[in-house]
């Protein structure tokens, strides 16, 4: 049973990864200066690198497009992956095995190993298959591929390669790195023989071959495509279902088309491998297929996942031939149409040519054309089903109509569901079925569809709004890149402050420090920062996380990257990116000691500053005071001024 992780154990496996190592695999850093990195977004694009890397802090932040958080958000993010997907993936990163609360279970350490050895067979695999175009016998191979437009560069950008006619080919490649026989049966990559020998062979032989990898990255298995007349098998051989490999949940080119979904908003589907080659060389670089299967309920998991689906915009566009079998799988498509907060489309070519044919005969322009002159799919779905009906009598329209109503009905955007009940009326044609009898049909069938079915079926079908509960973070909504200073904008009360203004800039620094640096104030320190009064808005409300995460029973010597991490939780959604912000601000120090001389100069000017406010405030109460009415209270203030001013003379002597 699936649990939730332990909350220490998720610190632990922040605290214990290394930032810089991970982002290094997706971004080239430079130093920045003492213990910072910086580099070009992954999350926006840019010329000049302003995304920075604290490995001292555990934290990231783009100071262009406002994106931040801790090594746990940044794969999240670059990999699309859920809050525990990720947290176990870390963790088995650095071997560390990980607890579940309420006698919850993960993937056990054995596992993990097993589940590793499967994916380090299926990468040597994988290059042994592309190691073997190149040869004399795959001739074929790179013939087909020529044919179709790709060249060898295309060939390795998406890894195609080709499995030798033998039988043992890729057996002997395999044990010879040192694989077993048992575990090399787990792979789907081989055959048993049906002999009593129960001896293993090449599954694929004489076939141009796709690795088929998952959104991260790591190959799950091969699709292999027939090459020569004389083999019997089927024209394309999957891999068998595996612990690795389950069609229903991998899609080909999700690995490589999942920055360019997250980042358009779109997910082209397309019907083959060569379909998703042509496309991203034609410049459509959001298209994926599905292995050997419809695009099913699982395949919308990771779209949706991919796309934020949360109703703000997105769109699906599905590409299917022109004949009966793609209209077929084009109204499959529209029965899991609701799954789907973003809008669906369908896009048929006039000739019925699929992407990659298209490109061949047209060019690359033609499969962008084709892309964007894409159809609302419930307007497809809707036009193939008058083929039942015969819509030159009366009783044809009728029945035309009772079927179509309730697909307009269901329209999300209410303003596009009145444009389509009028086009509605003209597919029908007039003649019988008017324009009024169609929108109270629609109407109807509006009302039919009971409001709280509607909200049980969204609940029952977004599981993603039920998971990721194991921290605050992982809670809130996918938020576009740029979201984070730009929402503290939008928020009036927590406006971005103005950095000429001296005090705004003293609280700022004074923040930098406390977050970056907490094992460097002693106690007399802390106290003094917090009795401090933050007055830009955004800053106090920074101050006060600081104190609640400092006064909460946690240890302020804790890994830096933890500390950043509760402090963040305390604050209000809109003022994370903040956090992140001021965890990776360059100090202007250029050793350790410099960063030590620079955190205590800038909390004995905060100390300072707060004197001098509680000077002024005793001063003016000092003024308003009758000494002869109230001798006592005269000289207790005196007496303040008098103790603050030997506090502000210490500070300057320190």
């Amino acid at each position: 049973m699936a649990g939730l992780i332990k909350r220490e154990d998720i610190d632990e496996v922040r605290q214990r990864t290394d930032i810089k190592e991970v982002v290094d695999g997706y971004v080239t850093l430079k130093s920045a200066g003492v213990g910072s990195w910086k580099g070009l977004c992954p999350f926006h694009d840019e010329r000049s690198p302003s995304f920075h890397v604290r490995p001292h802090m555990g934290s990231y932040h783009c100071f262009g497009c406002g994106e931040g958080g801790d090594v746990i958000s940044f794969v999240q993010k670059m990999d699309h992956t859920s809050f525990a997907e990720t947290v176990e993936k870390l963790a088995a990163r650095i071997s560390f095995e990980l607890r579940y609360e309420d006698g919850g279970t993960g993937p056990r350490r054995e596992d993990s190993g097993k589940r590793q050895r499967l994916l380090d067979a299926h990468k040597i695999a994988a290059e042994f298959y592309r190691d073997q175009l190149l040869t004399p016998e795959a001739a074929t191979g790179r013939a087909f591929l020529q044919e179709r437009g790709f060249d060898r560069a295309a060939a390795e950008h998406f890894g195609v390669g080709y499995a030798p006619q033998g039988w043992d080919g890729l057996l002997s490649h395999l044990t010879g790195r040192g694989f077993l026989l048992d575990e090399l049966k787990l792979t789907g990559m081989f055959s048993v023989s049906s002999n009593n020998s129960g001896r293993l062979y090449d599954r694929f032989r004489g076939r141009l071959m796709w690795p088929i990898r998952d959104i991260t990255g790591d190959t799950v298995g091969f699709g292999a495509r027939k090459l020569y007349e004389d083999d019997p098998g089927p024209k394309y051989l999957n891999t068998p279902e595996t612990s690795l490999y389950k069609k229903s949940q991998v899609l080909y080119g999700i690995d490589l088309a999942k920055r360019e979904i997250a980042k358009s908003r779109q997910l082209v589907v397309v019907e083959g491998y060569t379909d998703v080659m042509a496309c991203h060389l034609a410049g459509v670089g959001t298209a994926v297929a599905t292995c050997g299967t419809a695009f099913g309920a699982e395949h919308i998991k990771i779209a949706r996942r991919l796309l934020s689906d949360d109703g703000t915009g997105g769109e699906v566009i599905f590409t299917f031939d022109g004949d009966a079998a793609g209209q077929k799988a084009a109204l499959r498509a529209f029965e899991e149409d609701q799954r789907f907060n973003a809008q669906t489309y369908v896009a048929v070519g006039a000739d019925g040519a699929d992407p990659c044919e298209l490109r061949q005969t047209a060019g690359d322009q033609a499969v962008q054309n084709l892309i964007s002159t894409r159809r609302p799919l419930f307007e497809f779905a809707i036009k193939a089903s008058f083929d039942q009906f015969d819509l030159s009598t009366g009783e044809g329209q009728t029945k035309a109509l009772r079927h179509a109503a309730p697909i307009v009905a269901n329209i999300r955007d209410v303003s596009l569901r009145s444009v389509y009940t009028r086009e509605l009326s003209r597919w029908l044609g007039m003649q019988f079925v008017g324009e009024d009898q169609v929108a109270r049909a629609v109407t109807a069938a509006a009302k039919r569809a009971t409001q709280p079915a509607q909200d049980g079926q969204q609940d029952a079908q977004n599981p993603q709004s039920r998971q990721g509960a194991q921290s605050p973070q992982s809670r809130q909504p996918a938020q576009a890149p740029g979201s984070g200073p730009a929402l503290v904008e939008e928020v009036p009360q927590f406006r971005r402050p103005d950095p000429r203004d001296p005090v705004a800039r003293m609280e700022r620094e004074a923040l930098e420090v406390v977050l970056q640096y907490p094992q460097l104030l002693d106690q007399d320190q802390w106290d003094r920062f917090s009795d401090s009064r933050f007055s830009v808005p955004a800053y106090a409300a920074l101050h006060d996380a600081v104190r609640a995460a400092g006064t909460a029973g946690r240890d302020r010597a804790d890994s830096a990257s933890n500390w950043v991490e509760r402090v963040r939780q305390e604050v209000p959604d809109m003022l994370r990116g903040y956090v992140s912000e001021l965890a990776v601000t360059p100090l202007p120090a250029t050793d350790g000691d410099g960063v030590a001389a620079y955190c205590r100069d800038i909390l004995s000017r905060l100390s300072e500053l707060r004197i001098t406010r509680l000077k002024a405030e005793k001063l003016s109460s000092l003024q308003r005071l009758d000494p002869a009415a109230d001798p006592s209270l005269f000289q207790q203030l005196n007496r303040e001024l008098m103790e603050l001013e030997m506090e502000r003379r210490a500070l300057r002597s320190d």
